[in-house]
């Protein structure tokens, strides 16, 4: 066997020794330094072996490597350092050796350069500085590497105001990149990860020259306290990355979906109230969140000490135990938040005065301070209480409260708050932990208010000013989501709490039973409008029955669109829009109607029809011919179709020459938000699985389906479909190949179907099983079901051909995707027109569950 096979075999049994060693819980420190030390012997060993000693070249560790930190599939960044040229002997014998460590399984980082290219390289970029500063000798002359050492620590080489603006900009940009809230979060260069712990380090190591974090104590710095928050958190960092990469087998930061189960296994946690996953991302949110605020005041208090920029932020007095620095609230004592109240009050002043953006870093520190130190909740306390209070009254209260969140305050105050605090949610649905999600839904509720936001919320952008009290939503957004984790019913056990502390707070029972009543039903509106029939009378009264007035209505509308909006980016759209404020006003009208006689079915019929014809006449189309189409249409069809739809579908299939060729239209304009695909063929079997084959195919999501049946046996099918990013189809060549592929596919007695699309790397690691509810119908004759499975490619095409199997005919669907669940609903018939009977219902249920196992998926994809 050659040494670079033995060599890699050493690292691979080496990586197994500090796996069992892991395994074992010797410390991570350690750990990593054996990593190094291993390394450093196997690299000094081989340098000897190619015979470089015999030549004036440094080889010089750099960046982590230099700092004497390895991982067990980290970069082994290298400098090959020299003065002037290098021999054809030495060239050689450097690159044998650079490949011996690439055939050895390390992954070499690696510059090649004289001592006055690097020096110059390293004045003029950042990151070679960085990596320079951190260089550590392993072989070769001493001398040019003391050079270097002395070059790169001249005031010319970088200057300290310099160096902290540059790294500054570098982490503002990396930040910009990514959320230190990411489901799948870099754990190296994610705000809060251990690029930031570095970017202190750097930074001190400029300023200082100190080359460890613990002399940043020495210089009255750091405080120990705070070393040691920065030390913890570094320690769970690295573990955390130190398990991922075992786990990988490879040089990997992301901390990916397929591999969270298996590295929360690895790091030791287990299944309980909360998966082991969830247990170990909620350690991880957290500890991102303590170390950004710390980066936050330590860069802020070295900006002072490089920059001296003190004297140029403007001060103004705010009261006799606060002033204005720049953007920056100050405290004029450092005892001052030792009451308690002050600390909330800090945050009340924030909101009164709209300069302020942020606290100043001294300030920050005795914050935190004082925040450790509380023997209670703040809420206990009653003057925290009424500064509390008035920051929920105020304009800008929302505002306070953000920064009263980033700064771990509103747990401070809250103890249920810190319950959820870093609380993940393994899902494709949740994009935040439910402390940052709550965080932006308040955000939301900011955003109501301001002007610029009245073309993306028009509903919303009005109601928010007309809610008697705002501050009874914000609460009811604080509350909506903190008893999860818990076990149980999250909204019941939050709208107790939500009661509970509203009586604390010396609410009148009329608003603590509001906030309660918005925390319990905070999920009942998006319900209705997605996965009902919001075009059925019957449900649009029920809906109002829970709702109750107009305020409360309006109260849990902009709750509703500011929850779906804070669950991930992906998530609002115009359709969700256009059904929630289809639903509002329907409600409203109900509500405003009070008991007065419902609407006549038949009048409604009779009205949806004369708009439409008076619409079509006037484009030229004969009022006979339009009779003689709509007697052979059910009274169904009208009721669920808008006039304009009506007119459209009628003019099409009035002009479709070919009636024995598939009609198929794809709307122009959006139709509640999304785009409506209409059908029209003689019916056939499996004729809805066709469809959403080629949907699927084309990687269209479809959201409502209207499925039924002219009396003459043809079928009226329509659909609202979106792109995957839940903006409405409107590329034409896009919208053509659509209508191409379902004409094709219609034409055929037996088409040939496309294959389904794989499952997605991300969906892989998620176990759905598949459940089926039937439900109470409120339609004479239908059975209405509830379907919660995996979104595997193909879902509704499996579905739609279980039904034919099952003989059984679909009327309407809701389709909802939640992240990686589909929860979708279905009004059914027996093919005789009739309600499924139990029989039909359990021979139905055992079908769907068959086909849509994780086996029977993972076997078809």
């Amino acid at each position: 066997m050659n040494i670079a096979l033995l060599a890699k075999q050493s690292l691979i049994e080496q990586n197994q020794t500090l796996l069992a060693s892991f395994k074992a819980k010797i410390p991570i420190e350690e750990l990593v330094t054996q990593r190094c030390q291993f390394v450093d012997a196997l690299v000094k060993q081989a340098w000897e072996q190619h015979g470089l000693r015999e030549f004036d070249i440094s080889l010089i560790a750099v960046g982590g490597y230099g700092r004497g930190e390895l991982h067990p599939h980290s970069d082994v960044d290298l400098l090959f350092l020299f003065n002037d040229i290098l021999s054809p002997a030495a060239e050689a014998a450097l690159s044998q050796f650079i490949a011996f460590l690439w055939d050895a399984n390390l992954e070499i980082g690696h510059s090649v350069r004289t001592l006055n290219d690097t020096i110059t390289l390293g004045r003029e970029d950042i990151t070679i500085a960085t990596n320079l500063l951190e260089a550590r000798l392993l072989e070769g002359p001493e001398f040019l590497f003391d050079q270097l050492y002395d070059a790169i620590r001249q005031s010319d080489f970088w200057t300290s105001s310099d160096f902290f603006i540059a790294k500054r900009d570098e982490q503002n940009a990396r930040h910009a990149r990514a959320s230190a809230f990411d489901l799948e979060p870099n754990i190296k260069s994610c705000p809060g990860g251990l690029r930031d712990i570095q970017t202190i380090a750097w930074v001190a190591m400029r300023h200082f020259g100190a080359a460890r974090l613990e002399e940043l104590v020495q210089y009255d710095f750091l405080e120990p306290s705070e070393l040691e928050e920065l030390l913890e958190c570094q320690h769970f960092l690295w573990k955390l990355r130190f398990a991922l990469h075992m786990v990988v087998g490879r040089d990997e930061n992301r901390l990916l979906f397929d591999v969270q189960r298996q590295v929360a296994e690895l790091m030791g946690y287990e299944d309980a109230t909360q998966l082991a996953v969830e247990q170990m991302m909620k350690r991880y949110y957290r500890t991102v969140r303590r170390v950004m605020e710390l980066n936050e005041m330590l860069l802020q208090l070295f900006k002072r000490a490089t920059l001296g920029h003190t004297k140029a932020l403007e001060i103004q007095s705010i009261d006799k135990h606060y002033q204005r620095r720049g953007t920056f609230i100050e405290a004029l004592s450092d005892d001052l938040f030792d009451s308690g109240e002050e600390i909330v009050r800090l945050f009340l002043l924030v909101a009164k005065n709209s300069n302020i953006k942020g606290i100043y870093a001294p300030t920050l520190r005795s914050l935190r301070r004082a925040r450790r130190a509380q023997p209670q909740a703040l809420q206990e306390n009653p003057l925290c209480r009424q500064a509390f209070m008035e920051i929920l009254r105020h304009p800008r209260g929302i505002v306070a409260l953000s920064l009263m969140h980033k700064h771990g305050v509103l747990s401070a105050y809250l103890p249920a708050w810190r319950n959820i605090e870093g609380q993940m949610q393994f899902d494709l649905f949740h994009a935040y932990t439910v402390d940052e999600h709550t965080h932006r839904l308040l955000l939301n509720i900011e955003r109501f208010s301001q002007a610029e936001q009245k073309e993306e919320f028009p509903l919303g952008s009005i109601l928010i000013n007309q809610l008697p009290k705002k501050g009874l939503l914000v609460l009811g957004a604080i509350f909506h989501d903190i008893a999860k984790g818990r076990g149980g019913d999250h909204s019941k056990l939050g709208g107790a709490d939500a009661l509970a502390f509203c009586k604390l707070h010396g609410l009148n029972d009329h608003d603590g039973r509001l906030v309660a009543w918005l925390v319990e039903n905070h999920l009942v509106m998006s319900v209705t409008a997605q996965r009902r029939d919001i075009s059925d009378p019957d449900v649009v009264a029920d809906f109002a029955n829970k709702v109750r007035d107009a305020v409360h209505l309006s109260y849990l509308y902009c709750l509703t669109v500011a929850d779906i909006c804070a669950t991930n980016e992906k998530t609002w759209n115009n359709w969700k829009g256009s059904l929630l404020r289809d639903l509002y006003f329907s409600t409203q009208r109900v509500l405003a109607r009070g008991k007065e006689k419902p609407v006549d079915i038949r009048a409604r019929v009779r009205e949806y029809q004369a708009k439409a014809k008076k619409e079509l006449l006037r484009r030229g189309l004969k009022e006979k011919d339009l009779d003689t189409l709509w007697q052979r249409f059910k009274a169904d069809y009208f009721l669920r179709h808008q006039p304009n739809q009506v007119a459209w579908h009628a003019e099409a299939i009035l002009k479709h020459k070919q009636q024995d060729e598939p009609l198929v239209l794809v709307s122009k304009h959006t139709t509640r938000g999304g785009t409506e695909l209409f059908v029209y063929c003689q019916d056939r079997p499996k004729l809805f699985a066709t469809v959403m084959a080629v949907l699927d195919n084309k990687n269209i999501n479809v959201h409502d389906a209207n499925i039924m049946t002219s009396k003459d046996n043809y079928a009226l099918d329509t659909f609202v479909i979106l792109e995957q990013d839940g903006a409405p189809v409107s590329q034409l060549s896009r919208i053509q190949s659509i209508r191409k592929a379902l004409e094709k596919a219609l034409s055929s007695d037996s088409p040939k179907l496309p294959r389904f699309r794989k499952l997605s790397r991300k969906m892989k690691p998620f176990n759905v099983p598949t459940q089926v509810s039937f439900l109470e119908s409120s339609r004479h004759g239908t059975s209405m079901m509830e379907l919660i499975a995996l979104d595997s490619p193909g879902l509704l095409a499996k579905v739609g051909d279980i039904f034919y199997r099952c003989n059984t005919t679909l009327l309407a669907a809701k389709i909802t995707t939640i992240g990686e669940r589909a929860e979708d609903f279905f009004m059914l018939q027996t093919n005789d027109g009739l309600q499924l009977n139990e029989t039909q219902e359990n021979t139905l249920r055992d079908a769907l569950i068959s086909a849509l196992s994780a086996k029977n998926i993972e076997s078809v994809n």
